[in-house]
């Protein structure tokens, strides 16, 4: 409504769309998350949550960079959609948001792949029972 109305697009604008595709992408994931954390941390009961290595956590962060398309998708979509409403010469920050972006997403993908080529070894710990 602010750029329908003849403002000039702004990195608050831009971040506006980066967090209502987040927001939908992984807010599912993140309350979960939280949750278990606090289940176990703080009311002390609930399971431990689990680190995960090798192939599960492969597979887990290949879903999570799959979660990051979609929030991605969902967010440059917005930014498209106010680029296209606003005035030529007014939406510079929205494609350098969108740009920028884009290359974070490809860096994301890319990490994605090397953890099934160098999966995540368990931390040996230092200490001996001897």
């Amino acid at each position: 409504v602010d750029l329908y109305g003849g403002a000039t697009a702004t990195y608050a604008h831009a971040i506006a769309a980066v967090y209502i595709g987040i927001s939908i992408a992984f807010g599912k994931s993140m309350i979960q998350w939280a949750d278990e954390r606090f289940q176990y941390y703080v009311m002390k009961n609930g399971e431990k949550p689990r680190r995960r290595y090798g192939k599960e956590y492969a597979k887990h962060y290949f879903k999570s960079w799959i979660q990051h398309l979609v929030a991605y998708a969902i967010g440059a979509t917005l930014l498209a959609a106010m680029m296209y409403i606003v005035p030529n010469g007014k939406t510079n920050v929205l494609q350098n948001v969108v740009e920028f972006w884009t290359v974070i997403v490809g860096i994301d993908f890319l990490l994605s792949l090397s953890n099934f080529v160098w999966p995540k070894k368990e931390k040996e710990s230092g200490y001996t029972n001897s």
